[in-house]
Order: C-alpha cells, then structure tokens, then sequence
C-alpha cells in the first residue's frame, strides 16, 4: 500500500489521471511476490559451497564392479546409509567434497568401479522475517534460499520498511548486510547470502526519502543514506530523458513550508546539495514551453508554381515574400489569387470551435426530439425517420476536419502576396492558373466549364442547363479560387432580395453550387394540412356558438 508521502507526490503531478509514482523497487516486491513461492526459493543449481546436512537427499550412482543407482537421505545423526557398504558421516561436508568422501568409503568394500554423487532433494529450513515487512513472522524455506527470495515471501518491505538496510542475523551477529539498490541499480548481488536455519532477516525502518519528478527517466520516490545528494538521487532516477532542461531543478522542501518552500537548483553548481526527508525534486522539459514567436525559426513548405519547390527554414521575422523569395520567385503560370496558406495552429483553433458547434447541434438535437410530442402512428414514424436521418448527418459532420486554410483577401490580378508573418509549420502552396469554372448540384448537367472573359455565373448556370424543379434558388453560392463563398442569401434583406449571384461576373476557378431543397412539400400533403387545420377550427367555432347559446 503506498504510504503518505507516496500520495503527497502523487498529487503534485495531478493526482490519479498521470501514471504511479511508488517507491523505488515496490516493482521489484510485487513482480516477485506474484511468482510462486518455488520459483523464488529453488536454483537448479547446487552451488559447491553449499553445508550438507540432515534432511537432504544425495543420489549415488554406481557401475562397473558394482552397479547401482541410490537415493539416500541424510538422517538426524547426519549419515548416510550405503547397501553392502555402511554408513558414512556427511553432515558438514560442503557438496563439492561428498564425490570424495563417498568414492573412497565404497572402494574399501569394491575395487574396479566408478562413482557420481550429487544432491538430490534439498531440506526446507525455518527462518524468521521480522521489522518492517508486509508478513512478519516465520517461514519454512529451501535450503538454497537467500535474504531476498525470503524477504519476498514476507511481502517486501512495507511503507515504512527501509529497502536498504536489511539485515541477516545469525544468532547475535549480524553476518551481512543488504542494500536493495545494489541490486536495483547495478545488478550486484554478492551481499545477498544464503540463509541458514534459524537466521533472522530483519528490515529496518525506512530512510530519508524523497520524491523525484518531471522529465528524469525514472519517476519515483527514492531512500537515500547519509551524505548522499542531489547528483545520488539524479543517478537512482536514471538521468535526465532526452528533452529535459539539464541546467536546473526545482526543489521542494517541506521544511520550508512557511518560507518560500520551492526553490531552484542550478547544475552543476548545486549538484552536491544535501537532501533532507520529504524533499521532492522536479526536472523541467525544455521542450513543452515554446518560445516567442519572434524568436522562432520558420519551418516552411513552399510548393505549386515556384521555381525551387521545397522546405526551407528562414529565420524569426519572416514574412511570405521572404519565403517566395527563398523559392526563386514565381513561374510565368503562378496564379496568386488563388494561393493556399495553411496554418497549424489555425488548423487547431479551427477544430477546437468546429467540436464546439457539433456538441452543440448535438445537444439541441436531443433536447428537440425529447421534448417533440407525436399523436399519430405516422408522425412518430416521420419522427424515427428524421432521427436516423439526423444521426447520419452527426456522424459525417464528426468525420470532417477543418484543413487550416487562411483566406489571402487579395484581388484576383494580385502580382504579389500580402506580407504576413509566417509561422512554424506554415504551408504556402501556389497553383497554376485555372482555365475552368465548375457547376454542381442541382442542376440538369452538372460539369466542368472553359472560362471566358465576361461571362457572368448565370451564364454557366444556364450551361449545366439551369436549377432543376427541386432546387432552392435562394440559396445558390460560388466558392471562388481564393476561398471566399458568395451566397444568395448574403444579397437578402428586410425587402427581399436587393441582388442576385447569377449576375456576378465569373473568375477562373469559380465553383458555382446549386443546393438542393430540403423540406419540400407536395401539393397533396399541404391540401391535407390546410383542411386538418379548417376542419380544427371548424370544430372551435361551432363549440363557441353552442357554448354562448
């Protein structure tokens, strides 16, 4: 369970929604403590200097003069028995001696044979784990157990056990101590000893700690020993990442509390500063703040009609011309007018209000259709229509992505773009000049025309062969070459229309769009409303005259 200061760093980072900042090694204590208790204690290896003793196994095999294949437990006076042979004392003896021993008591008995001795089963041993640990108490062991896989068993230290003061005692000595970390940080294992029967792993309590945060590539809290510093629990956190500020840290101090409490390191002048319990270091990424935009280099791609296409970089300061000017200029077929300018954080402020406006619509969608009322089998019929229908509408609207686009108010004859600041990212892209002007929609014939000078987007209209019956007039737009939209309805006032698009003059690369009508209404089903209607207030009317009689 983390501990209070585990949960105090916690909530300096942002609570629960950023990933666990635990102690130093508590991965180590869960990975091992979800292994079984075997896989922990057993080596497939007996190691030479491994004490034989009683309750062990050693498996003799013999041939030659002799053939035979043993398995002999060692017994409580520490001997084992030998068919035809004897007894013989092995208590004591270290595993790389019994081949020995053994060979020489059966060639008093045999000649001419050949011997192998090795351990079998090993015995289990009991042994205590005491202080701070999760399950203090005893446990009975194999033999070729260590502090470690025994201290495992016992759950780890707990939060308030220390990971690197751990101790093995022997009676009234202390025969080793063990520093986790030397095991954490360097793989160095020498200190963890097996353990004997009768031993005690005790775990002290815990060290100074302190938290270490922000852009080091190991988050966590460390236990640090006296004397060691700032550049220790650098080293414990794996360094900086890759894109941390490696000239200063924050440093937090609870001690200070009432006096400024955070203050900054400088590196490496303060390296070797000494830390004190519940201090928490922060590392800075030098890349999530961004410099002033002035001071930024440009990185920008110019393509379409220039003579050297290309990404290029211009320093902080620089404007579409210079931009042009790095490409070589524009080719003879450049049509200005028509230039695309797409921004990144355009493209971003775009999407943040286009998500706005859907969760918007979305939300007046569902507040209409939970507050409509229907009387009629075929109004909620029209109603569930309307819903699907609305509903393929959201879902295609949640598919389109705002391109970033910067309309360039310029006119269409423009032989320079305006000088706008250029930002990193910037995307200039200049097209040849268009010789067509497209007609869409609802329309009999719905292509792509050639432009000619003087003609008017009525013309073009009357081209594609002119609305169809279901077309809504009022709202015909042109989408022109630079991006600007002229639609009918921006001519319509208080008086009705005061112009018309049809009679605007046509542009090289005008699209003229002619949308269809949605909610149209035959001759049949608006005669069935009007009488609904009459036949209602026909009703009304003669309640009213029965009531004043």
């Amino acid at each position: 369970m983390p501990g209070e200061f585990e949960r105090f760093v916690q909530q300096l980072i942002g609570g629960i929604k950023v990933p666990q900042i635990r102690r130093f090694g508590a991965d180590l204590v869960t990975a091992m403590g979800d292994r079984p208790a075997a896989a922990m204690e057993e080596s497939p290896l007996v190691p030479d200097d491994y004490i034989v003793g009683p309750g062990d196994e050693v498996l003799i095999t013999l041939w030659g003069s002799v053939d035979a294949e043993l398995r002999l437990p060692v017994d409580r006076a520490g001997r084992i028995s030998i068919p035809r042979v004897g007894t013989v004392q092995v208590a004591g003896l270290r595993a790389d001696e019994l081949q020995d021993v053994v060979h020489r008591r059966v060639a008093q008995v045999f000649r001419n044979f050949q011997s192998s001795v090795s351990m079998g089963a090993l015995r289990g041993i009991r042994i205590f784990v005491t202080g701070f640990v999760v399950r203090p108490g005893t446990y009975t062991v194999s033999s070729l157990s260590s502090v470690v896989a025994a201290l495992m068993r016992a759950g780890g230290p707990s939060a308030a056990g220390s990971f690197r003061n751990v101790e093995l005692r022997r009676g009234a000595q202390v025969v080793a101590q063990f520093d986790l970390y030397d095991l954490l940080l360097k793989g160095d294992r020498s200190a963890d000893r097996t353990v004997r029967s009768g031993d005690v792993v005790h775990v002290g309590a815990v060290g100074t700690q302190v938290g270490f945060i922000g852009s080091v590539n190991k988050q966590a809290i460390f236990e640090l020993k006296t004397g060691e510093t700032v550049s220790d629990a650098l080293r414990m956190a794996g360094g900086f990442t890759a894109v941390a500020d490696r000239s200063r840290l924050a440093i937090e101090r609870l001690k200070e509390r009432s006096a400024g409490r955070v203050a900054e390191l400088q590196l490496p002048r303060d390296a070797t500063t000494s830390m004190a319990d519940g201090d928490v270091l922060r590392a800075f990424s030098a890349v999530d703040a961004a410099l002033p935009s002035q001071q930024q280099s440009k990185r920008v791609k110019v393509e379409g009609e220039v003579v050297h296409p290309a990404e290029y970089v211009l320093p902080a300061g620089s404007s579409l011309s210079d931009a042009i000017r790095a490409a070589g200029g524009y080719t003879p077929a450049a049509f200005l007018y028509a230039a695309e300018l797409t921004r990144e954080s355009v493209q971003r402020t775009q999407q943040e209000n286009y998500d706005r406006a859907l969760r918007d619509l979305e939300t007046d969608i569902a507040r209409a259709s939970g507050t409509q009322r229907v009387a009629t089998a075929e109004e909620a019929s029209a109603q569930t229509a309307r819903a699907t229908a609305t509903d393929r509408l959201v879902e295609r609207l949640r598919a389109l992505r705002p391109s970033g686009r910067i309309v360039l108010q310029i006119p269409p004859d423009a032989a320079e773009l305006p000088d706008l600041a250029l930002e990193d990212g910037d995307r200039i892209h200049i097209p040849p000049r268009p010789t067509t002007v497209g007609v869409f929609g609802s329309v009999f014939n719905g292509a792509t025309y050639l432009h000619l000078p003087g003609r008017s987007v009525g013309d073009y209209l009357r081209l594609a062969g002119g609305p169809t019956k279901g077309a809504d007039e009022g709202s015909i737009f042109v989408v022109r070459a630079n991006g600007n939209v002229i639609s009918g309805r921006q001519d319509r006032g208080w008086f009705g229309r005061t112009g018309n698009v049809s009679e605007l003059p046509s542009e090289p690369g005008d699209t003229v769009f002619v949308p269809e009508e949605m909610d149209k209404t035959t001759f049949l089903q608006a005669a069935k409303d009007w009488t609904q209607i009459i036949f209602n207030f026909g009703l009304g009317m003669a309640g009213i005259v029965s009531a004043t009689r």
